[in-house]
């Protein structure tokens, strides 16, 4: 059975995704993927390489025809076009809820069988003296808005998205209740957090709701975040691959972990439905991982 996937029910699926109070980068990267599809499916139909697009081209692609078996093309496409197994699962994901959305259940294709890793690219990992280093490169940039946003995410564990629960009022109540997809949770503030960002807000004027606001007072976003994170990469000497506002997420979670060795607790402060999403945060890097085998004396 073939379907039309169409400007009006791609902005429905967006809509779904507002109305169900999706984070703010999984609902771009769902449209992200979308486009992606929609601009492959253009440059099949026309002969061409399908390569990723621009906004523009996948809005210029919209109308075309899906079945099941385009589907699993895209992921053939996908593969062969070099992306990793792990990239290509997430884009899966984003078609198949979009699919789902619109009930054409028959069109959502089987992600690849990937065997879990045991450790994870030392690369990617941030320690904390390197997260000392973009605090110090931030003070010394005179940002303070910037450092006390990561030092706010590293010591309690939010998501970027989160960072508007963190309010004046909060502050005084030392806890911040979040509210994501109907659940709401509460993240308690360490006092020298709270007296810190007190004292900021007091500086700016700041004397209700959002702690973390621009210039024309609304709240940061994680797009501005994430760039302002990059730009420290240079000046703090740290590589750009491990600067990202969830990589301070795990930084948190591996420590708290390491004090307290009680993953439920920590799924709980993170907000994980699945304790099994909490141990993709716990895995040690390659480095550790082999330092462990060698440990093993197994070889004469």
């Amino acid at each position: 059975m073939t379907h039309q996937i169409t400007k009006e029910n791609v902005e429905a699926y967006h809509n779904h995704l507002l109305r169900e109070e999706y984070a703010e980068g999984t609902v771009e990267k769902y449209l992200r993927d979308i486009r992606t599809f929609l601009t492959w499916l253009a440059g099949r139909k026309d002969g061409l390489s399908g390569k990723d697009g621009t906004a523009a081209q996948a809005e210029g692609s919209m109308c075309q025809e899906v079945d099941r078996e385009t589907a699993a093309e895209w992921k053939a496409h996908l593969l062969c076009g070099g992306y990793a197994p792990a990239t290509v699962n997430a884009m899966i994901s984003s078609m198949n809820s979009f699919f789902g959305f619109l009930g054409w259940d028959e069109c959502r294709t089987r992600f690849l069988r990937i065997q879990r890793r045991t450790f994870r690219e030392q690369e990617r990992e941030l320690n904390k003296a390197e997260y000392q280093r973009l605090l110090d490169a931030a003070r010394s940039e005179g940002n303070l808005r910037l450092a006390l946003l990561l030092e706010t995410i590293c010591a309690t564990g939010i998501r970027v998205s989160e960072i508007r629960y963190i309010t004046v009022e909060a502050l005084r109540r030392r806890r911040a209740d979040v509210s994501l997809k109907g659940k709401i949770r509460t993240i308690l503030l360490p006092g020298s957090l709270c007296k810190k960002l007190g004292d900021y807000a007091r500086k700016k004027n700041i004397t209700s709701g959002q702690i973390f606001v621009t210039k024309n007072n609304r709240g940061i976003s994680r797009r501005q975040v994430w760039q302002e994170m990059k730009r420290l990469c240079a000046r703090a000497g740290v590589s750009a691959t491990k600067v990202y506002p969830h990589n301070l997420r795990h930084l948190f979670a591996r420590t708290f972990y390491k004090a307290s060795k009680d993953i439920v607790k920590l799924a709980d402060v993170l907000g994980h439905s699945s304790i099994e999403t909490t141990r993709i945060y716990l895995i040690s890097t390659g480095e550790t991982h082999a330092r462990q085998i060698e440990k093993l004396g197994l070889i004469s």
